[in-house]
């Protein structure tokens, strides 16, 4: 018998299929911090997060039965990888199985910085027909510049070629696509860019990856939005290029620290937040979920 600790919310119909299999003993157990977590993961063989749930080294050290981690979603910044490899614990994820529900919500975000929509709701919400107020512009033949056209870079591309954008690309690693992308360099994409969408992990190398110098290359009134990973995009940095008129407007769903401690960032009135959302559909977390059974079985059966 296969102990499986469910660390995170996972759809109910993954729930319901995994207790339907007779070699695990399912538990569900969320909301812990890393104290608990250390307490409760000895006794299990497998454990299931998302994003909530961090497995540190400490609770990777603490346990002393486990054989898989599984997270029900596409980065693995949230489990320490490396202390789980040199235990010869094994890790996974999920990363096809919410691309739609991330490019969906980057373009919903895209489209709410071009149009105002955060600063025409709230202005509706106070009861005023400010309608002179929120012009703003199309995104038909304005250039989109993606960062990382793995999975959901390449489904934001589809949607916005889909909307007669011109989209360009970057990646930090290698990659080949058959959508109409202009693979470009670094200094191309900041320089020729009127939107730009983030779609990178959080490594050592992406980490303000977007500060100071970057901000400076880009186009006068850019737009940023950013639906990967919090710490990609230097705050401060990017506060001082909204206050200069430098960006235009950012969408932001991840920021350094979650929840937030500091809002001045997303106090911004050219700021549109999101409170890391973007995987958050149904049917994203019903695929998340049922490939997350998929995993455990064929790795502790």
């Amino acid at each position: 018998m296969k102990k499986i600790l469910i660390a995170d919310a996972l759809s109910s119909e993954a729930l319901e299929e995994l207790k339907t299999i007779p070699d695990f003993e399912v538990t569900l157990k969320t909301g812990m911090d890393e104290d608990e977590l250390v307490k409760t993961i000895p006794e299990f063989n497998g454990t299931v997060v998302r994003s909530a749930t961090k497995v540190t080294g400490r609770a990777i050290e603490a346990a002393s039965n486990l054989e898989l981690i599984v997270r029900a979603g596409i980065g693995l910044d949230n489990i320490d990888v490396k202390a789980a490899e040199a235990k010869g614990i094994q890790v996974a994820n999920t990363p096809a199985a919410t691309s739609i529900s991330v490019a969906e919500h980057t373009f919903g975000l895209m489209l709410a910085a071009v149009r105002n929509h955060g600063k025409a709701n709230l202005s509706m919400k106070e009861h005023k027909w400010e309608k002179k107020l929120f012009s703003g512009t199309e995104l038909y033949e304005k250039t989109l510049g993606i960062i990382g056209v793995g999975r959901i870079g390449q489904e934001v591309a589809k949607r916005a070629l889909a909307f007669g954008m011109k989209v360009i690309a970057y990646d930090v690693i290698e990659v080949k696509t058959d959508l109409d992308v202009k693979l470009v360099s670094w200094e191309e994409l900041l320089a020729q860019a009127d939107i730009i969408t983030l779609h990178l992990p959080l490594t050592e190398k992406t980490k303000h990856m977007i500060s100071n110098k970057e901000f400076e290359m880009m186009k006068d009134g850019v737009i940023l939005i950013n639906a990967s990973r919090g710490g990609t995009v230097d705050e401060k940095a990017l506060l001082k290029a909204l206050d200069s008129g430098k960006v235009r407007a950012a969408a932001l769903d991840v920021f350094e620290k979650e929840p937030p401690v500091e809002f001045s960032l997303i106090d911004h009135p050219n700021v549109i937040a999101t409170p890391h959302i973007g995987a958050a559909a149904k049917e994203g977390q019903a695929r998340a979920g049922m490939e997350v059974v998929k995993i455990l079985k064929e790795r502790l059966t």
